[in-house]
């Protein structure tokens, strides 16, 4: 088995009875991922239900004759069960499917679990630079760890 990403604030989700995608509100703030400040990439667990959506729509719903979707949310499925949050949720991995009120069976599913890559130093000390020149000719690794901030002198 393949390894899963876990899903945080600000994942994608769409309804496949809807005709627009809407980004995931986690409710929880206890927990966070892929975030250095530690401020916005709350991880999303099952206890997100409701309208857990930052707009609260999917467009128009199929379901409902293309009127305006207003998802509610029951439960998710397919979530790490590993792990139990302090709110009793288990964390949602990027397969997890939400299933809402209108749409019956799991029909919202999460198309981008939220997280992104932030290439800091140590990444490109332990990159190989054969690899590296190979995936971008026009970066040099050895000068790209050579280089140190230039900081600016204080005068009293």
């Amino acid at each position: 088995m393949s390894e899963k990403h876990l899903v945080c604030n600000g994942a994608m989700c769409q309804c496949k009875f809807g005709t627009t995608p809407d980004k995931l509100k986690v409710k929880q703030t206890d927990y966070y991922i892929n975030d250095s400040d530690g401020s916005q990439k709350s991880i999303a667990n099952t206890m997100d239900i409701g309208q857990p959506f930052q707009a609260n729509t999917f467009g128009s719903c199929k379901k409902m004759n293309n009127n305006p979707c207003k998802p509610a949310i029951t439960e998710w499925k397919d979530f790490y069960d590993k792990v139990t949050l302090q709110n009793g949720g288990k964390i949602l991995l990027e397969n997890s499917k939400a299933t809402c009120t209108v749409g019956g069976s799991p029909c919202v599913d999460i198309t981008f679990h939220g997280q992104t890559a932030a290439v800091a130093a140590q990444n490109t000390a332990k990159a190989k630079e054969e690899v590296g020149s190979q995936l971008n000719p026009l970066v040099n690794l050895k000068t790209v760890e050579e280089k140190q901030p230039v900081l600016p002198t204080q005068t009293q």
